[in-house]
């Protein structure tokens, strides 16, 4: 993928991010114990203390039909660049946001809040199970010959993965 090709798709998914960040507030910041707000003037709290990494993906609504259902992760690049899911695997990422936009896409018609711990946990556990050379999901390429990625169905992740969800129901 080129420089400009990438910098086109950031500028179409950062259209999401201030739906995204209220979307993530209501998961991530919660109300405060009452000893914090009593003896340490806290209303609100975040869930961790330490820097919280969120992997944010936006498809377009074209694809919401078809693959609404399911997540994918970039496993392989031809460049042999580091692919997310190489990132995920060596422990980087808290949590992962992936939605779809709406028919005019301007907001977010479906997306799910992932925690990628219970992923890792749950991606490791089948690596086990499998031939080896194998992942886990479904293996796919680009047409483009950009990348290869891997599909997840969602009814396939433990209900811990879910942290969040809106504008369509689970599987």
């Amino acid at each position: 993928m080129s420089a400009a090709v990438w910098q086109q798709d950031k500028r179409w998914s950062d259209r999401f991010l201030p739906e995204i960040k209220r979307l993530l507030g209501e998961y991530l910041i919660q109300e405060a114990p009452y000893e914090e707000d009593t003896e340490h003037n806290t209303d609100l709290i975040v869930l961790k203390l330490d820097s919280v990494r969120i992997a944010c993906r936006v498809r377009r609504h074209k694809y919401l039909d078809r693959f609404g259902d399911e997540f994918t992760i970039r496993n392989s690049r031809p460049s042999g660049a580091k692919t997310e899911l190489t990132k995920i695997v060596e422990g980087w990422g808290n949590y992962m946001f992936y939605g779809f936009s709406d028919a005019e896409e301007v907001a977010l018609a479906r997306w799910v809040l992932g925690d990628l711990n219970v992923f890792r946990l749950w991606f490791n556990r089948q690596l086990y199970k499998l031939p080896p050379n194998t992942l886990p999901g479904n293996g796919q390429s680009n047409p483009d010959g950009s990348s290869d990625f891997s599909v997840f169905k969602l009814e396939e992740m433990p209900s811990a993965f879910f942290v969040g969800q809106g504008g369509g129901t689970r599987p």
